[in-house]
């Protein structure tokens, strides 16, 4: 499995989780790397993308100004930091890879993805 998430739990409404996401046997910098979720019940949605080098991100209009991406090229990592948490925000989240930034919102663009992390926000 080339994309590996971690960092999900549960925490309270207006708290905040670091989500990582670890690869390996990719060269990770050759990507633009994805964060998605998927709710129960609901579809699996874009919540925001890292460009190539990490000078460019991308956000939903749902979590701008709360959830920042960041990565790691030398240590092949991305992290996803969450914070005043919504018990919307509740929800599985995945990394995935692209070489794609233009189709950054498209899922279908997306290559590689990880198992996915769970996140609950309690009210």
């Amino acid at each position: 499995v080339p994309l590996v998430e971690s960092g999900g739990g549960l925490a309270p409404a207006g708290g905040s989780l670091r989500l990582s996401c670890a690869a390996s046997g990719l060269t990770f910098s050759r990507f633009v790397v994805g964060w998605f979720r998927q709710a129960p019940g609901k579809e699996r949605e874009w919540v925001g993308t890292i460009s190539w080098s990490g000078t460019v991100t991308d956000y939903a209009d749902s979590v701008k100004g709360r959830f920042t991406i960041s990565r790691n090229n030398a240590k092949n990592t991305v992290h996803l930091q969450m914070t005043s948490l919504e018990p919307e925000d509740t929800a599985v989240y995945f990394c995935a890879t692209s070489s794609s930034w233009s189709s950054r919102v498209d899922q279908t663009k997306y290559d590689s993805w990880g198992q996915g992390t769970q996140v609950t926000v309690a009210s």
